[in-house]
């Protein structure tokens, strides 16, 4: 993935999102868990429509859930998406194919703070412990699986996409302004000994 840096509060949590499966942590087996999930026709379109995209064809994603210390899990898995954009070049339909790797350690709520200063400080007594850079909250003991998928297709949507054959063509050329059919009066002046001032003479 991307950015697997990415921590909740940089996710979209105020707007519903239509693509959950909760996973709850305490329920995963000490052997770890394997889970294969794939978007409805409803969650796509509602997906499509917060991204901005003409379709999402089809989501789906494999994760590897496996518990480990101080009530951590490591997931790991993969997303893989077809989606419908624009060309930003032609404006035409076309379609591109998202895959997004997942690799990430969820602790539960309390920990996140915790863990995160231990990083920070440094702490002599914490030397030996293999923290991660990157932890997500494990929120109310359950892992929104959903939640973790429409995240990586979200950050795999190219923002500029074209199709591999589009050339931009450049505007055609402005026209001189000294092409202009009244052009030639900017070389009429004013004769100042005119009685009446209005009489143009040339340079």
């Amino acid at each position: 993935m991307k950015e697997q840096g990415m921590t909740a509060k940089d996710r979209p949590d105020t707007i519903a999102n239509p693509w959950s499966v909760r996973v709850v942590a305490a329920q995963i087996p000490e052997t770890g868990l394997h889970r294969d999930i794939e978007a409805d026709d409803a969650a796509r379109v509602a997906l499509a429509k917060i991204a901005g995209l003409r379709a999402i064809e089809s989501a789906r994603a494999s994760f590897d859930l496996t518990p480990g210390r101080d009530n951590s899990v490591h997931v790991r898995g993969r997303v893989s998406a077809r989606v419908g954009q624009t060309c930003v070049v032609s404006l035409d339909p076309i379609e591109s194919d998202i895959v997004e790797d997942i690799d990430l350690v969820f602790v539960p709520e309390s920990q996140v703070r915790e863990l995160a200063d231990t990083v920070n400080n440094n702490d002599d007594n914490d030397a030996g412990r293999d923290i991660p850079d990157a932890l997500e909250p494990i929120v109310n003991g359950v892992i929104d699986l959903g939640r973790l998928a429409t995240d990586a297709l979200f950050l795999g949507i190219d923002p500029y996409p074209r199709k591999p054959d589009a050339v931009f063509a450049p505007p055609a050329s402005v026209a001189d302004p000294e092409d202009h059919p009244f052009a030639g009066l900017k070389a009429l002046k004013i004769d100042p000994n005119s009685p009446r001032g209005k009489k143009p003479v040339q340079d």
